[in-house]
């Protein structure tokens, strides 16, 4: 026996090490994954292709592991990825993989953040639209009090503002932005404040101000190595010293600039500092080199043209897809669930309809018998308590009357007897005075004494005769 119990202990305690075994195996991977997209995140402004190849560590690891939160993550980082990519055909794709996930878990702080990344993206195409999925992030925002999502959606509300030429309503969501990331102290957020604030002061024509914010967002942005926003603000910049007629400064930054968005391959930039040096060029009379940037600039935008069209085909098509199959999917659910209820509850109500019907023709004859007899019965109730009522009026009555002669009686034999015992009552108190000085002989007093003691009975004698026998009063 003592063998038989140190074996099932040992068997207990192997079970209880591998159990604990594996879960710390489980809890040093899902480290593992929520680690790839933090990297994934923070590359987002150095180099969006590490973006979107941590992204895809994490989402193939989360995936073996059924990691469910970690898997939208992971989708969400390439999204963001492949949006600075210029690639939002594949970062909407993204995004909504990783939307479905979190709202399969339930988890609507991470759906929060995803529809700030969709908003994000439709800048490109529809404003509206955007601010319909920056307003659904910032009710849960405000919801759990998430200061870095509400900053974030300031920012990205900012720049669509800022687009549409609202200048004073982006300049009071940027700033409010700024505010928050200072607090948070998020150095690398803080980069885009001053970029965005830098170009919207540019596009004021307050350059000095512009220059500014522009310069300590590029000083910024090169100690930390942000390739991507490096791009985008040596492009202001350029255009910022263009203006200017700085050219030398002009040339510096659009060199550099360039640099930085062919490292990351970013389509777009590359375009737009093409545009920039032809811009420069004409500036500086340089017709040559302004015709050849042209000409270069124009066969670029045929094919760009028809790559930005199909783009933004596939991506309203996507759209379109995404929300017939939703609004089909649901239609059929629909139309299923009401035609299963709309079965079962005539079922339901045909069978309550046949019971009531048959419990209702029996009973209305126990129902109408038993009202003729409930009003027979009220009838002959009223009748008696008419009477009653009758009566008790007159007893009421003769009450009142035998009372109101009692008190009468009462306040005449009270008067009377008043009246009749003070006469004796005198005459003792009168003997006793004469008795004390000696005035009058003590038999004779007791004598008189007694007469009115006598007197003062009969007095009492005949009022209480009086008060038993009122008739013999008055007769």
């Amino acid at each position: 026996m003592r063998k038989i119990y140190t074996c099932l202990l040992f068997l207990f305690i192997t079970c209880s090490v591998y159990a604990n075994n594996n879960q710390d195996v489980t809890v040093k991977d899902t480290s593992e994954v929520n680690e790839y997209n933090k990297n994934g995140y923070d590359n987002r402004l150095i180099d969006p292709n590490i973006t979107v190849s941590y992204a895809e560590k994490a989402l193939k690891l989360a995936t073996e592991l059924k990691y469910d939160r970690g898997i939208a993550e992971a989708y969400r980082i390439k999204g963001i990825g492949e949006y600075y990519l210029n690639h939002p055909d594949s970062a909407l794709n993204r995004y909504f993989d990783a939307l479905a996930v979190y709202e399969k878990i339930k988890d609507e702080r991470g759906a929060a953040k995803v529809n700030n990344n969709i908003g994000n993206l439709y800048q490109l195409v529809d404003y509206d639209k955007a601010l319909e999925y920056f307003g659904k992030a910032e009710i849960v925002a405000k919801k759990y009090r998430d200061t870095n999502l509400i900053a974030a959606l300031n920012l990205n509300i900012g720049n669509i503002y800022n687009r549409k030429n609202a200048y004073e309503n982006a300049k009071t969501h940027y700033y409010r932005a700024l505010q928050l990331f200072t607090i948070l102290k998020n150095d690398v957020v803080l980069v885009q404040c001053y970029e965005n604030l830098g170009f919207l002061y540019y596009q004021l024509r307050e350059f000095p101000k512009a220059k500014a914010l522009l310069i300590e967002a590029h000083d910024k942005a090169k100690a930390k190595d942000m390739k991507s926003s490096l791009a985008a603000i040596n492009l202001t910049l350029t255009d910022l010293y263009v203006s200017e007629g700085n050219f030398t400064e002009a040339e510096k930054y659009l060199k550099e600039g360039r640099t930085y968005s062919m490292l990351i391959d970013n389509k777009k930039d590359i375009y737009d500092y093409k545009h920039t040096a032809y811009e420069m060029e004409l500036k500086r009379n340089n017709y040559k080199a302004a015709l050849d940037y042209l000409i270069n600039i124009y066969q670029e935008d045929s094919i760009s043209f028809r790559n930005n069209f199909s783009q933004r085909l596939n991506f309203a098509k996507l759209e379109y897809d995404k929300k017939f199959k939703i609004l089909s999917d649901e239609k059929d659910a629909e139309t299923n669930r009401i035609k299963f209820w709309s079965v079962t509850i005539v079922a339901c109500l045909l069978a309550v309809v046949i019971v009531l019907l048959y419990g209702s023709i029996k009973r209305k004859a126990n129902t109408n018998k038993q009202l003729q007899q409930l009003n027979s019965e009220i009838s002959r109730q009223k009748d008696n308590l008419d009477r009653i009522n009758h009566h008790l009026e007159e007893i009421i009555d003769e009450r009142t009357k035998d009372l109101q002669a009692k008190n009468r009686k009462l306040s005449e034999y009270s008067s009377y007897l008043s009246h009749q015992i003070r006469g004796p009552i005198a005459t003792l108190k009168g003997l006793m005075n004469l008795q004390d000085e000696g005035l009058v002989d003590q038999a004779e007093c007791i004598n008189l004494m007694g007469k009115c003691v006598s007197e003062i009975d009969d007095k009492i004698i005949e009022m209480s005769d009086m008060l038993h026998d009122p008739e013999k009063e008055s007769s």
